[in-house]
């Protein structure tokens, strides 16, 4: 005997020989070419489990009716093939045997079953293993089936499960003949985890056990939570043994975790008896919260009927695919055991439900003693009936949902359409070997592909089904719960279809789903800021340039190129553009005072014409005053174009139209401050210079041409453009205006210039003070350059602070010292024509001579 087959022996068959097994292990079996093995757990629990000390028998307890259910429904699945011919000339049989939701249990019967007719010898190779059963049907938890897929493993019998779904068991490096009708547990977290992000729960609890299918789904629905950005409040954990001596301190507990989280959404991956413990807690602590089934209790209808049921808050669940036989419901009607066979279970269920007396009993093969809870599925006729085991009637088809077992009969047609293969069945007969090696069924199961219900199955490359789930809402049904289907999970598109849009939640009694959310939902505007866990932040707005259009998000959106947003703002927008418009107030009352003083200009030219020969027009030399009307026009020309939307052509004509006539202008006032201060200096040396240097013409040609060169190098080298600087982050406006150059020398010289001129005029005007103000214009050139410079002097500062609104004031100080030059220039010789006053050079130059000569 070789060491590996020792060891195997040691570990699993080392109580086989002499053994009576069948009888003693397993409560039912029939008789068949070929035997279907059935490991489902008809008892919820092993007696005294934590005190066994020796590998003695396994005392069950508790009758699992559910479990009871799906193992009839395998036996009828069995003989409906058998009575149907199915298998030509080949007939099935069975083996169904207890594990009592224990795995130990289910390792020592599954070592018995496959030492049935005789004991298991060690060997190092099983190729040629040829035992009865070729095939186990089972088990129900994660738990059992991974220890017994496991030991199957050493001989590749095939085991098929319609009910353990963790990720684990799809391992096949591990766990090569396991084979299961159900998806893995790894599709139905991102099912629940979708569906949280589909109500927006994003603070969920979970409860799961601490057996191999509730450790393995909590870790797959983290990474699934995760990736759908929810998080977990709590996680909570229950003992899987229902013996366990510490079950409801753990189970009060947990239910404290519940009550004392915000989180109002529990994820609870654990069998049906531990759901309804816990349930049973929150009803008497007058606990309601939105839980979430997993397909291990999904559709327990003994849940849905237990008492309080209806105060727990909302149930909803994903389960697979279940359909109602009914021919399987009349099986359950007319429960007989199958002929040349024997079904203890059902001895045991027709003694619960028929049985008059409430004390314990036996059947052949051990003692039971029915527990308070089983007690309430004794039949209200009981006592009054004579034969026990020949009474029947529809109790488990009201009280349990038999379309659970729908699965289980599709492990049954898969292992039958692998049989005819494997067997090479046609029509009539099957000419291949009865008695094959397990492996080869195995081999068969992994390519079967069929048709039931107008469904089709196969299994996958892991061996599970891929057939989607059926999302369930507990609806409200009296003081009891039913189950209505409310749309599906996609498997391969990993999306939800909601077929009811709406119906009513119990927590919040409307259509709209409870909330469960660590922190208050973002608004639009606003985007999370992470505290501690990415489902508990605080709400910050968007900063300029950024918006969030939509509840929730982490981060906020750039605006795309050429829009903008204020802060807190759910959209983008394009900038206005702000510029003096024409329709704005002050454009009205700047354009309205250019025109007036155009039309002024034009009334002052008309006069000048009429009036020319009248002393006082004689006296301001007409064709000078015409050259200066015609330099102040050009000024006020420049002020509109300071208006509107500003363009390259704009910025520059207007500085270079105001420059020139402006110039022009003072030019002229220069003139005649030089012929005012030549005339009235005493007679002498300088008094000649003055005579000789005096040219009006060339004055004012010179004087303009220096301003035109000045104006010709700006703007060469620092011409005046549009203004590109970007506008204020805070601001949804974008200033278009003018830049007078990337330095402004160039306009800071054409002023200066200007105010050079008007300094000169004023200061040779200045000194002809003492001249009589009757005979001389010398008090009008000085209040008239002593307004353009007060005004010039505040328009720099005012410019350069605000350089914004740079527009208006430059606009503003132009009509100024426009108006300034007519009212002191042109209105007083008008003013003098039109009431014919008669005033002399001449004259002054004499009262002025004789009055330095006394002096």
């Amino acid at each position: 005997m070789c060491v590996c087959g020792v060891m195997i022996l040691s570990i699993v068959l080392a109580c086989v020989d002499g053994c009576d097994i069948a009888p003693a292990t397993c409560g039912a079996q029939a008789p068949g070419d070929i035997i279907i093995g059935i490991v489902l757990p008809c008892h919820r629990k092993v007696n005294a489990i934590q005190e066994r000390i020796r590998p003695d028998s396994f005392n069950c307890s508790d009758f699992d009716q559910r479990s009871f259910m799906k193992s009839l429904a395998i036996i009828h699945e069995i003989e409906q093939i058998n009575a149907a011919g199915f298998l030509p000339g080949v007939k099935l049989g069975y083996l169904v045997c207890d594990t009592c939701s224990h795995a130990s249990k289910a390792l020592h019967i599954v070592g018995q079953i496959l030492a049935v007719n005789a004991s298991v010898n060690a060997m190092c190779n099983y190729t040629h293993f040829r035992p009865r059963v070729k095939i186990i049907l089972g088990a129900r938890y994660s738990e059992t089936t991974v220890a017994v897929a496991r030991l199957l493993s050493v001989y590749m019998v095939p085991l098929i499960s319609s009910t353990s779904s963790s990720p684990e068991l799809s391992d096949k490096l591990r766990y090569p003949p396991f084979l299961r009708t159900i998806p893995s547990d790894i599709h139905q977290t991102k099912a629940v985890a979708s569906m949280m992000r589909h109500y927006r729960w994003n603070w969920v609890g979970i409860v799961h056990g601490d057996d191999e299918y509730g450790k393995a789904a909590f870790e797959s629905f983290v990474r699934d939570a995760e990736a759908n950005s929810v998080c977990l409040a709590y996680q909570g954990v229950l003992p899987h043994y229902l013996d366990h001596p510490q079950i409801q301190q753990l189970v009060k507990q947990v239910s404290e975790q519940i009550r004392s989280s915000k989180a109002q959404v529990v994820v609870v991956i654990l069998r049906e008896e531990l759901v309804e413990i816990l349930f049973q807690e929150m009803i008497r602590t007058n606990t309601s919260r939105t839980w979430i089934a997993s397909d291990a209790w999904s559709r327990s209808w003994s849940l849905a009927q237990m008492d309080g049921i209806d105060r727990v808050g909302d149930i909803l669940g994903f389960t697979f695919n279940a359909q109602k036989s009914k021919s399987f419901d009349n099986y359950l009607r007319n429960l007989t055991v199958t002929p040349g066979g024997y079904n203890h279970f059902i001895e045991e269920y027709k003694n619960l439900r028929f049985n008059c007396s409430n004390e314990c009993f036996s059947t052949e093969s051990q003692s039971f003693c029915p527990s308070p809870d089983l007690l309430k599925m004794k039949s209200s006729s009981a006592c009054n009936l004579s034969s026990v085991q020949d009474q029947n009637d529809d109790y488990l088809v009201t009280s349990l949902d038999t379309s659970e077992a729908f699965l289980h009969r599709v492990s049954v047609w898969a292992t039958a359409h692998a049989l005819k293969k494997q067997l090479r069945c046609n029509s009539s007969s099957c000419s291949g070997e009865i008695d094959f090696a397990p492996w080869e069924l195995l081999r068969e199961l992994k390519k079967v592909k069929f048709q039931l219900d107008n469904q089709t199955f196969y299994f996958d490359d892991n061996g599970d089904f891929v057939t989607g789930y059926d999302l369930i809402i507990w609806e409200r049904y009296g003081h009891r719960r039913r189950f209505r289907r409310i749309g599906k999970y996609h498997v391969l598109s990993e999306q939800i279809q909601l077929d009811v849009d709406s119906f009513t939640w119990h927590l919040t009694g409307n259509i709209t789903a409870p909330e469960s959310r660590c922190s208050e939902s973002c608004p639009c505007g606003l985007v999370k800021k992470i505290l501690n866990v990415s489902c508990c932040y605080s709400c910050t707005h968007c900063v300029e340039g950024t918006y969030s259009d939509d509840a929730d998000l982490d981060e906020c959106k750039v605006c795309p190129t050429g829009t903008w947003s204020l802060k807190g703002w759910d959209h983008c927008q394009p900038r206005l553009e702000s510029y003096l418009k024409w329709s704005d107030p002050y454009s009205i009352a700047v354009t309205a005072a250019a025109v007036l003083g155009l039309l002024i200009l034009l009334v002052t030219l008309v006069l000048f014409v009429v009036y020319k020969e009248s002393p006082p027009m004689k006296e301001a030399e007409v064709r000078l005053s015409c050259v200066m009307v015609s330099g102040l026009a050009l000024s006020f020309a420049s002020v509109p174009c300071f208006m509107g939307k500003p363009s390259v052509h704009l910025c520059r004509a207007r500085q270079l139209m105001y420059a020139m006539g402006f110039t022009l202008c003072v030019s002229c006032i220069l003139v005649k401050a030089i012929r005012t201060f030549r005339d009235f200096v005493p007679f002498g040396p300088l008094s000649r210079r003055l005579h000789k240097l005096y040219n009006p013409p060339v004055i004012i040609t010179v004087t303009t041409a220096v301003q035109g060169l000045i104006c010709l190098l700006w703007l060469i080298f620092d011409s005046p453009d549009i203004d590109e600087t970007p506008p204020a982050e805070q601001s949804m406006e974008k200033k278009v205006q003018c830049t007078e150059g990337d330095t402004y020398i160039g306009f800071g010289i054409m002023l200066s210039y200007i105010g050079l001129l008007a300094l000169v005029c004023f200061f040779l005007a200045y000194k002809g003070r003492n001249v009589p103000q009757q005979f001389s214009e010398t008090g009008y050139i000085i209040f008239s350059m002593l307004m353009y410079l007060f005004v010039w002097v505040c328009f720099i500062p005012l410019y350069i602070t605000r350089n914004e609104e740079g527009t208006l004031v430059q606009a503003s100080a132009i009509l100024v010292s426009n108006y300034g030059i007519i009212l002191c220039h042109f209105l007083p010789k008008c003013f003098q024509a039109l009431h014919r006053k008669r005033n002399t050079t001449q004259t002054a130059i004499r009262l002025t001579r004789s009055r330095s000569a006394s002096l």
